[in-house]
C-alpha cells in the first residue's frame, strides 16, 4: 500500500467522524458518530478496489448501503419510532461518495464535500430560522433573482451594439446581476437579525441595500419620532460610508487593476466620512433612542427596477461615451454628477467598465466617481432636509460637510 493511501483512509475516517458527531449529537436513530466513519471508509475501500476487480464492486456496496438504510427504517417503524425526514439517510449516500471521491485521488473535493455536508446539518436551526424569517415577497424577490442570473443572463448577446460600440446587452447585465445580487445578499442579512440589527448594523446594511433608501425611511421616522434623531444620523451617515466600501467591492468585480488606483482616494474621502460619522455617534450616544426597524428595507431585486438600472447603466455608457469623444473633459464631469444623484452603482460601474476597455483613463475615472459620490451626499441631505425632522438634518449637514470637504480637497490635491 502507498502512503496515499493510508492518507485518504485516514482523511475518510476523519470526514466520516466529523459527520457522525453531528448526526450523534442530533440522536440520530439511523446513523452516528461509529457508523459514518465506516459508510466513507465502505465507498473508499471499494472504488479502490474498482480498478482491479470492475466497476460493479463500488455499484453493489451503494445498493448494499441504500438496502441498509431501508432495513433501518423498516425496523425504526415497526418500533413506532420511525426517524423524522431524510437527512441522515442522504447524509450517508453523500459521505459515501466522498469515500469514492478519496479513492479517485480528488482530495480537495472530498474534504470541501465532507465538511460541506458537516456545516449543513449543523446549520439546521438557522436554516429553519431563516425559513421562517421570510415571507412571501422575499420568496419572489429570490426567485427574481434567480431568473434575472440564471435565466435571462445567459441568453443575451454578448457582443457590442451602436456607434461607440460599448452597448453589450451581456456585460450590461451582468452589471444588474452583481448589484442585485450585493443588494439581496445584505437584505438576506437583514431579515436574519431583523429588529435586533442595532444602529450600527442597520447602517452597514442599509449602506449595502439602498443607502437612499435608508436615508428616506429613516428621515420620515424622525418626522414621527424626532427623538429619534441621533440614531437616525447615524444610520443614514453609517449608510453613506458603506457605500464606498460598496463601490470598491463594484470596482474589483469589474476591473480590479483599476481599484490600485482608485483605491486610496476613495478609502480617503471614506475615512474622513466615517471619522465624522463616528464623531455623531460619540457626541449623540446619549440620547440615541432605539429605532423601529420595521420598514427599513424593502423586498429588492424587482424586475421591472432591474431593467430600469440595465437602462441607465447603459445609457450612462453611451452618454461618457459621447461626452469624452465630443464634448471634452468638462461634461464627463456633469454626467457624473447627475447620474450619481440618485444612483452610484451606475456611474462606478459604467466607469469601471470604460476604463477596462481603455476608453477611459485610471485617474479620470476614479475622479469621476469621487463626484458622482458627492453628488449622492447632496441628494441625501436633500432628502434627509425634505423628509426629515430638523434635528435630523442639523447633526447630518454637519456629517456631509465633511464629506463633501474631504472629497473636494481629494479632487484638487490628490496628485
Amino acid at each position: 500500500m502507498t502512503p496515499d493511501f493510508w492518507l485518504h483512509l485516514a482523511v475518510a475516517v476523519g470526514l466520516g467522524l466529523l459527520v457522525g458527531l453531528e448526526r450523534e449529537r442530533t440522536e440520530s436513530q439511523i446513523a452516528g458518530i461509529r457508523t459514518f466513519p465506516l459508510i466513507t471508509v465502505l465507498g473508499f475501500l471499494l472504488a479502490t478496489l474498482a480498478e482491479p476487480y470492475g466497476p460493479w464492486l463500488p455499484a453493489a456496496g451503494l445498493l448494499a448501503l441504500v438496502a441498509v438504510l431501508v432495513l433501518g427504517n423498516v425496523a425504526m417503524m415497526r418500533r413506532h419510532h420511525p426517524e423524522p425526514g431524510l437527512t441522515t439517510e442522504m447524509a450517508a449516500l453523500l459521505m459515501y461518495a466522498v469515500g469514492a471521491l478519496l479513492a479517485s485521488d480528488m482530495m480537495a473535493a472530498a474534504v470541501v464535500t465532507g465538511g460541506g455536508v458537516a456545516v449543513l446539518l449543523y446549520w439546521k436551526a438557522p436554516m429553519h430560522h431563516f425559513v421562517d424569517a421570510i415571507g412571501e415577497g422575499d420568496l419572489r424577490a429570490i426567485v427574481r433573482m434567480v431568473l434575472i442570473g440564471l435565466v435571462i443572463a445567459p441568453v443575451l448577446p454578448n457582443r457590442s451594439f451602436g456607434p461607440y460600440g460599448v452597448l453589450n446587452p451581456f456585460a450590461i447585465w451582468l452589471m444588474v446581476v452583481l448589484i442585485e445580487g450585493i443588494t439581496l445578499g445584505a437584505y438576506v442579512v437583514y431579515t436574519l437579525v431583523g429588529a435586533r440589527a442595532g444602529t450600527l448594523l442597520s447602517g452597514l446594511l442599509g449602506g449595502l441595500i439602498s443607502s437612499t433608501a435608508t436615508t428616506v425611511s429613516h428621515a420620515r421616522e424622525t418626522r414621527r419620532r424626532p427623538d429619534t434623531a441621533s440614531a437616525a444620523t447615524v444610520v443614514v451617515a453609517l449608510a453613506s460610508v458603506v457605500v464606498f466600501a460598496r463601490v470598491g467591492i463594484e470596482i474589483a468585480v469589474v476591473e480590479p487593476a483599476f481599484l490600485a488606483v482608485a483605491g486610496p482616494p476613495l478609502a480617503t474621502v471614506m475615512g474622513v466620512l466615517a471619522v465624522a460619522t463616528g464623531v455623531a455617534y460619540w457626541t449623540g450616544r446619549r440620547e440615541m433612542q432605539p429605532l423601529a426597524g420595521a420598514d427599513d428595507h424593502h423586498v429588492p431585486s424587482e424586475l421591472g427596477t432591474a431593467i430600469a438600472f440595465g437602462l441607465l447603466y447603459a445609457l450612462i455608457l453611451l452618454a461618457v461615451a459621447v461626452a469624452k469623444q465630443h464634448l471634452g473633459e468638462g461634461a464627463l464631469y456633469g454626467v457624473a454628477a447627475v447620474s450619481g444623484l440618485t444612483d452610484l452603482d451606475a456611474i462606478t460601474l459604467s466607469t469601471a467598465q470604460l476604463v477596462r476597455s481603455g476608453r477611459l483613463g485610471t485617474d479620470l475615472g476614479w475622479r469621476l466617481i469621487v463626484v458622482g459620490a458627492l453628488a449622492n451626499l447632496v441628494f441625501k441631505g436633500m432628502v434627509a432636509a425634505a423628509l426629515g425632522h430638523r434635528r435630523l438634518w442639523g447633526r447630518l449637514a454637519l456629517v456631509f460637510a465633511a464629506g463633501l470637504a474631504g472629497g473636494a480637497l481629494v479632487l484638487v490635491l490628490w496628485p
